[in-house]
Parts: structure tokens; sequence; C-alpha cells
């Protein structure tokens, strides 16, 4: 019996090895979603960073609102002892002195993979009601 030339078990053609280039070609592309998906996954921690610091340093600083002390210097040791730095800080009293808001702005240096260093700002507010 004699065998056809391009049928059966004797495939010596043009697809040799094509199989091993879609499998690198995958593990490729797997690998490029991955590093996206960890530059996006550090960002996203860096800016929760950011904005719970300027949430404390708000907090703080209207804790100090009507009680006496600078409410700025508080903010500002909150933001150093949570790894932000105080960028800006207002207060607003009311009338009577004893209540009022206050707006932080922190910024948070991070440096992310393949993207490299950059800045992060975040900002809050908090009140304080009379008692």
């Amino acid at each position: 019996m004699t065998r056809r030339p391009g049928r059966g078990a004797d495939r010596s053609g043009a697809d040799g090895g094509s199989a091993t280039l879609w499998v690198v070609a995958c593990i490729a592309l797997l690998l490029l979603v991955t590093e996206v998906a960890v530059v996006r996954a550090a960002a996203v921690v860096a800016r929760h960073r950011a904005e719970s610091g300027a949430d404390l340093a708000a907090l703080a600083a209207a804790g100090r609102i009507g009680v006496g002390g600078d409410a700025c210097a508080a903010a500002a040791r909150v933001a150093a002892a949570n790894g932000v730095r105080l960028q800006a800080c207002a207060v607003r009293l009311a009338a009577d002195g004893r209540s009022g808001s206050v707006r932080t702005r922190v910024t948070l240096r991070v440096h992310l993979p393949v993207v490299g260093a950059r800045q992060v700002v975040a900002g809050a507010r908090a009140g304080r009601l009379p008692a």
C-alpha cells in the first residue's frame, strides 16, 4: 500500500513548530497583562494611602478647633506619621470660635514599577460642631 503525500502521519510541512510560537506569544501576553495589573494595583494602594493620610490630618486639625493650639501643626504631625506631607491646611472658624472646618491637602511620592516616580495628591475636609 502506497501512502499519498500530505495525508496521514507524514506531515512535515510548513506547520512545524507553529504551536511553540503560539505558546510563546500567549505567555508574553499574559506577562504584559500581569505587569499592567501590578502597576494599577500599586497606584490604587498609593491613592488610598494618600487619601487616608489626608482624612486623618483633617480630623486631627478639626479636633484642635476651639481647644487651643495650632490646628495645622496637629495636621502636619499626623500627616507625617502616616507617611504623607501636608501641602496645605486651611482652618475656617465659626463666629463662636469653638466650631469650624478644616481643609487639608497632602502629597505622597511613590515609585511605581515600569512607570517610575510619581506624586499622588489627596485632599480632605473635616469639621467640628459646637458642643
